[in-house]
């Protein structure tokens, strides 16, 4: 299978890598940018975090809507989970451990967090899937396996989004207790498809957490 974001950079921003308490991924949403989703880190006002931030080709990770069947989103969806491995595997390379990295997404990239932590569960400092949930035309509970020992997740969203449905993230949250998740879901009334003040309070806490739990 091709990599269609395989050449693409990884970028970095907040404390440097090898001094950093804790790290986060940042996946960004179709049309934006690694450069535009690293400025959302600075929003965190988090000490001690490295942030990464894998870049999609033409800035779309994948062509289709998540709803859609998984082979129509092929292979820009399997080529996105391996830019987000990448970037977890330059921080544990770096000696941050995957139970101090948080990983957070919007939109699609949130979709792509939110799959990435699914469909390979161990314990990580935390998802926070913002407008987003997992990927494909159904949603079966059962074909996800594993132990995510607790990590926190939090999922946020609106109930109305234009294009996540609200029963997708419940279907997510789902997923994820059955997976041993710490789960937290705040569907938003009549929000747009955007990312307000409570979820980067929340989003803050989590990574302030990671820091003083160093």
């Amino acid at each position: 299978m091709s990599e269609p974001h395989g050449s693409q950079p990884l970028l970095t921003d907040g404390t440097p890598l090898d001094e950093a308490a804790a790290a986060a991924v940042l996946v960004h949403g179709r049309g934006a940018t690694a450069r535009s989703i690293l400025r959302m880190g600075g929003e965190f006002d988090a000490e001690g975090v490295a942030y990464l931030a894998p870049q999609a080709a033409r800035n779309t990770w994948y062509p289709n809507p998540f709803t859609a069947p998984v082979e129509s989103n092929e292979p820009g969806r399997s080529s996105g989970l391996d830019a987000v491995a990448a970037a977890v595997e330059r921080a544990t390379d770096a000696g941050i451990p995957t139970d101090r990295t948080l990983l957070l997404g919007f939109s699609q990239g949130g979709c792509l967090a939110s799959e990435f932590v699914a469909r390979t569960p161990t314990r990580y400092g935390g998802l926070a899937a913002l407008s987003g949930g997992l990927i494909g035309e159904r949603i079966d509970p059962e074909a996800y396996d594993g132990d995510l020992d607790g990590t926190p997740v939090f999922l946020g969203c609106s109930d109305v989004d234009p294009h996540i449905p609200a029963e997708r993230v419940r279907e997510t949250a789902t997923v994820f207790e059955r997976l041993g998740a710490d789960v937290t879901t705040r569907l938003y009334e009549g929000m747009g498809h955007t990312v307000n003040a409570d979820e980067r309070e929340h989003v803050s806490s989590m990574l302030a957490a990671l820091v003083a739990a160093e």
